[in-house]
């Protein structure tokens, strides 16, 4: 491997990588491998770096801004400028002012960063942040499936590709999903993609009869209705609050449906003073800090090993990744310029209804 010789040489290259430092053609061909390898710049970090003083200084001095996702670990929360769900992270990125925008989540969000700042440099610490849900709606698959439906308008989760995006007439969150759906004509027939619980909730509440892609998020998809009841009968004073992907069986138990960022404003204002949380547990460190008095169980998972349900995309972000990617700027999201106009489309139909 070609940046396992190269490795070393990384440690002298100050500034930083892509930075004052030229770059031969063997050297980028080096960084090009190692990205898509491991996801990241496997850069050796010194014990004498601080890194949360690093990437403070780094960020003040590259004009950046950091955005995370609930999912991600506490200590990348409490770094960032802006943590969120996808809608307020949309919402943040399409009004930022930084010349560099860092994404620490998913590819998918990165994307959609990209998408609405074309201009604007993205970057995410590891390529290897995937999304199961995104994964589940390959853009050539829906191709097919959407065209056997040449009368419907497509509504798609932000959980899903750049391309898949390029295909859709309006993306949605879980946040504004239902809002989204009621913005069209009751008699519009409708696909929604790709997840199959969150269209399958929405159904439910408006009384259509959407065509669903069938995709789901392995995180929400894993609890163990058994479990979660067995939890209830534990602790018969605490609300069951629950992520509308989370299977129609666990929803139906429910006390309480909404986005992360509803589940965490609802937990705030309940005089509940304990949850049973069905949803990716790095939720749970907002709802500590917001509610330092009340208490929160994670539900369980079908697995017996693990009490909860990480999202292992979500957990590939580290703060050692995060100083090397803001050190490097890399690795970078790219997109084509007719997939970033074709995806902006949707994205900013969403954001226009969503005000």
């Amino acid at each position: 491997m070609l940046w396992a010789v190269f490795i070393s040489k990384l440690i002298f290259l100050q500034p930083d990588l892509m930075g004052n430092q030229k770059l031969n053609v063997m050297e980028q061909t080096v960084i090009r491998e190692m990205l898509d390898e491991r996801g990241f710049i496997d850069e050796p970090v010194g014990p004498e770096i601080k890194l949360v003083e690093e990437i403070n200084r780094l960020k003040k001095e590259k004009n950046a801004v950091i955005l995370s996702h609930y999912y991600v670990e506490s200590e990348l929360q409490d770094i960032a400028d802006f943590v969120g769900d996808s809608l307020g992270l949309s919402q943040e990125a399409a009004k930022t002012k930084a010349d560099l925008i860092v994404f620490v989540g998913v590819h998918f969000m990165a994307e959609t960063a990209k998408i609405i700042n074309p201009s604007k440099k993205v970057i995410l610490p590891d390529l290897k942040a995937g999304c199961s849900l995104a994964d589940s709606a390959p853009a050539d698959k829906f191709a097919e499936f959407k065209a056997q439906y040449p009368d419907h308008k497509v509504i798609s989760y932000i959980n899903c590709t750049a391309e898949l995006k390029t295909m859709t007439d309006v993306i949605c969150t879980s946040a504004n999903a239902l809002k989204i759906v009621n913005s069209f004509p009751p008699e519009q027939k409708l696909i929604f993609a790709p997840d199959k619980n969150l269209g399958n909730y929405i159904n439910s509440l408006t009384g259509r009869d959407m065509v669903l892609w069938d995709g789901a998020c392995m995180v929400h998809e894993k609890y163990s209705l058994e479990k979660i009841i067995a939890l209830m009968d534990q602790y018969p004073d605490a609300e069951f609050i629950a992520h509308p992907e989370c299977e129609k069986p666990v929803l139906l138990i429910a006390n309480y449906i909404g986005s992360t960022t509803a589940l965490l404003n609802y937990v705030e204002k309940s005089p509940s003073k304990k949850f049973i949380v069905a949803t990716e547990s790095g939720i749970l460190h907002q709802m500590n800090k917001a509610c330092p008095n009340k208490i929160f169980i994670p539900a369980p998972s079908i697995d017996s090993t693990c009490g909860c349900n990480d999202c292992s995309y979500m957990k590939l972000n580290s703060l050692q990744k995060l100083y090397i990617c803001l050190k490097n700027e890399l690795p970078e999201i790219t997109l084509s310029d007719e997939v970033i106009q074709k995806a902006r489309i949707p994205i900013f139909r969403m954001l226009e209804i969503s005000k």
